[in-house]
């Protein structure tokens, strides 16, 4: 799959007073949010759309002005490297109120991500996150169940450390309207059922992180069979929101060989968080060739006050 031309005409958006540059004729261009799913579905990059019909937009006031909410995203690629680290060393990220989740007592999970988001409402973008599994923040003892469903993707928690993105629109989106720590830079993610491949450029162009892998067997899920979903949390202007991001796969694969996976710290902001958390060893790579989301705008949560 290639990325958009560089020299692709763009116009001009405001978003919560911000103006920033979208493709022109593109998604966000064409209906700011509010998709023509029938136009979406002849696409040939979409495999189908039944998963968003049963998601209905509404629409809300956020930091970035009124928007819809949940954004789609049509047609998107994923890679997950989990780790296992130190309790003692995450605590030292994780701000006083969230707790890891740990793998036996001492021992928590941390994990890398990619994202390619070939179609979806604000257009084609790539973007990595460092972020760290954490309790649930409104949950009682955990059992082995919830590290089971966790590890499967199918539910997580999450608090993120690190978030760069190759789009104006996702940078604003995403640091003013829902709390994370995003910034723009060049970023290649490339996935396909041989290879996986990433690489997020510092501030001097050079490498930040870097990683490449062999692709894990993938196997095929009818839309909605297997939707799984994500909590992060985030402050926005002192208060706690939890964000959801449901996933719907439709072509994923896991493994715990690690024998092809070479993932390079350089020098920057993802690599400085990652080095922080003194991550152990590697358990288990996760790819999704061929998935779908919706991502929901924050919503205020409680979130009680660690105890010990």
């Amino acid at each position: 799959m290639s990325s958009p031309p560089k020299d692709q005409d763009t116009v001009k958006v405001d978003l919560g007073g911000r103006e920033v540059a979208v493709p022109k004729g593109g998604l966000y261009d064409r209906y700011r949010m509010n998709p023509d799913l029938d136009a979406i579905a002849r696409d040939p990059r979409v495999s189908g759309v039944d998963f968003f019909r049963r998601l209905p937009k509404i629409r809300v006031d956020s930091p970035i002005g009124p928007t819809l909410t949940p954004n789609f995203y049509y047609t998107m690629s994923t890679a997950r490297l989990t780790m296992l680290a130190p309790s003692k060393a995450i605590r030292t990220r994780l701000p006083e109120e969230l707790s890891p989740l740990e793998i036996v007592p001492g021992l928590g999970i941390v994990s890398v991500m990619f994202f390619r988001y070939d179609v979806c409402d604000i257009d084609f973008y790539t973007e990595a996150t460092v972020g760290i599994a954490v309790k649930p923040a409104r949950h009682g003892k955990l059992g082995f169940l919830d590290l089971v469903t966790g590890l499967k993707n199918e539910r997580l928690d999450a608090y993120v450390l690190s978030l760069p993105v190759s789009s104006d629109i996702a940078q604003v989106r995403g640091h003013d309207g829902y709390g994370f720590p995003k910034w723009v830079t060049h970023l290649d993610v490339d996935i396909d059922d041989r290879r996986t491949t990433a690489r997020v450029a510092n501030d001097a162009g050079g490498v930040d992180l870097a990683f490449s892998a062999t692709t894990p067997a993938q196997r095929a899920y009818l839309s909605g069979e297997r939707v799984g979903s994500l909590s992060s949390y985030t402050k926005i202007n002192g208060g706690w929101h939890s964000t959801l991001n449901q996933t719907n796969v439709l072509n994923a694969g896991t493994t715990r060989s690690t024998r092809d996976v070479a993932l390079q710290l350089g020098e920057g902001r993802m690599s400085d968080d990652l080095r922080s958390l003194k991550p152990k060893r590697t358990i288990q790579f996760d790819v999704m060739t061929e998935g779908q989301a919706a991502l929901h705008m924050p919503v205020p949560t409680s979130v009680p006050p660690r105890n010990g």
